[in-house]
């Protein structure tokens, strides 16, 4: 990794805080995005179908489903505060559990009592194109993958910087550039400086947030593990920070082979670079084929299906029109927003996610977007990779050190140099705030990193010690507590007809969808993917 100074960032700062401009970056829209398993009162992965009365997942704008039927994902829209952006969050949950007939949402990212492929039924949305199209994406990756690294939940967060900031930013930076550029194409190349960094850096955000530092057996099935036994029905590393990142977690195994990986240079290039994934058949996939044993087994037999089958940390977004591809998207409007996606589901708050995690994350990507960004090499791309699956399985090891530059690094240096760099950019966001959440959140992150025993993760194993409970136990006593503090909460009857509303509608929506459908499914996949 090249030497990154931070004198852009103090520039870019400086000119900032004297502008009154400033409070623009109060206007930054945030949303979230929650998966949970659907489980039995014995926490195996439920067999019964998307709940009817949530609505119909295919059309639902924030109750839907993942990979699996089982797999609920609770997505909230943008919104300007955190807080609000977390009571929406909340009031689904509460909706959903109101609906739920004796199950349960499972409090952690790794799942429990995994009996096998076969029992983790594919995620269903109708007899409509667009409703095959998603269930036969998801038989691909099972095919690809495995069902059962599909069903590891996560959490992610969306950053949409506030749209009247980038002039601000752009006059800023102006004054020493003599090119000038569209206000698009700047916005464009300052989020891949952002995503870029993000990458850099992102090594931080498992340490700090991490909460997977043991599996149940189950997930591993009988197959061979260089993870140490914790108990009899438990594996873990005894420094691991998110095991679902690491090398057991869902990862695009076939990049090394085919030489092919996303390039973060430019929107142009990330576009051309998954393109080429997207269009270039990959013959191991052949065996799988595209139509067997009555299915649909996977939309091609190409190294990725569609762009969302490439694992990355962070992604360039911009929202779709219709069955708009998402890179045609991203070519004809540019970057929207950023999805952070390294985020393990927080097993110690009902949510799954809280407050202070929220303002850390806005004002770390504030941070990658304000300082020095330059390209990523290939030896820089090992480095990151390394440094994040280091992390993963050993981030809390006392001196363990990550490569910067080429020469190794002490995590806790490096990390404790970003937190005072932060500092400043959480001054900006507080700016006129007495109650300084930004600067709080900081500090509380920071005392992380001085005692790796306040994170999450080593919270865990220590509470499944201190209560002789393997990761099963330990999970299921989180769960049913969150199920507890659900069934303690109350819609009102306004919000109560909201979630009653979209649940009405979407399936409507869905209804049209199958009606309205002319051209067979060969037909549809091949004008979807012919999209210029």
């Amino acid at each position: 990794m090249q030497n990154i100074s931070y004198q852009l960032l103090k520039k870019r700062l400086a000119a900032l805080t004297t502008l009154p401009e400033t409070s623009l970056l109060q206007n930054n829209l945030i949303g979230i995005e929650k998966e949970s398993l659907r489980v039995n009162t014995t926490g195996g992965i439920a067999q019964t179908p998307h709940p009817k009365s949530l609505g119909a997942a295919l059309t639902h704008p924030y109750i839907t489903t993942d990979y699996s039927e089982a797999m609920s994902e609770f997505i909230t829209p943008p919104f300007a505060k955190i807080n609000e952006a977390l009571e929406f969050l909340q009031n689904t949950q509460k909706f959903v559990y109101k609906n739920l007939d004796n199950e349960i949402l499972w409090a952690t990212s790794m799942p429990c009592v995994v009996a096998g492929e076969s029992s983790i039924p594919l995620a269903k949305y109708g007899h409509s194109n667009a409703g095959t199209m998603k269930t036969t994406y998801r038989r691909g990756l099972g095919h690809r993958y495995g069902r059962v690294m599909q069903v590891i939940s996560g959490v992610h967060f969306n950053l949409s910087i506030a749209e009247d900031f980038w002039p601000v930013l752009q006059e800023i930076e102006q004054q020493e550039s003599q090119k000038k550029l569209a206000l698009q194409e700047f916005i464009n190349q300052r989020y891949f400086d952002l995503i870029r960094n993000s990458q850099r850096m992102g090594w931080l955000i498992p340490y700090l947030f991490g909460a997977s530092p043991a599996v149940c057996k189950s997930f591993v099935h009988g197959g061979s593990t260089t993870l140490q036994e914790f108990d009899k029905s438990t594996y873990y590393e005894p420094y691991a920070t998110s095991l679902r990142m690491g090398d057991i977690g869902y990862q695009n195994n076939k990049e090394n082979e085919t030489g092919i990986k996303a390039c973060y240079a430019s929107v142009d290039s990330y576009i051309k670079s998954l393109s080429c994934a997207i269009s270039t058949p990959y013959q191991g996939y052949e065996k799988f084929g595209f139509f067997k044993d009555g299915k649909y087994q996977q939309l091609n037999n190409n190294i990725l299906q569609i762009e969302n089958e490439y694992y990355s940390t962070i992604r360039p977004k911009q929202i779709l029109i219709g069955n708009e591809k998402p890179t045609i998207a991203l070519r004809k409007r540019g970057v929207k927003y950023v999805e952070l996606r390294s985020l393990d589901v927080n097993a110690y708050d009902p949510l799954g996610i809280n407050e202070s995690q929220l303002y850390f994350l806005e004002a770390f990507l504030l941070f990658c977007l304000l300082q020095e960004s330059p390209l990523i090499d290939a030896l820089e791309r090992k480095e990151i990779d390394h440094n994040e699956m280091l992390t993963a399985h050993r981030g809390r090891m006392p001196g363990v050190k990550l490569l910067r530059s080429g020469k190794n690094h002490v995590l806790k240096d490096w990390a404790m140099e970003i937190m005072q760099e932060m500092g400043s950019v959480c001054d900006l966001l507080d700016a006129d705030n007495p109650e300084k959440p930004y600067r709080e959140s900081l500090k509380k992150q920071t005392a992380k990193v001085n005692n790796p025993e306040l994170t999450p993760s080593a919270r865990m194993l220590d509470d499944m010690r201190q209560d002789h409970e393997s990761f099963y136990h330990f999970a299921e006593r989180m769960s049913k507590k969150h199920f507890h503090y659900y069934k303690n909460l109350h819609l009102n009857t306004e919000q109560e007809m909201f979630y009653r509303n979209e649940a009405k509608l979407s399936i409507e929506k869905q209804q049209a969808m199958e009606k309205s459908d002319q051209l067979s499914f060969e037909e549809y996949l091949s004008n979807y993917f012919a999209q210029e």
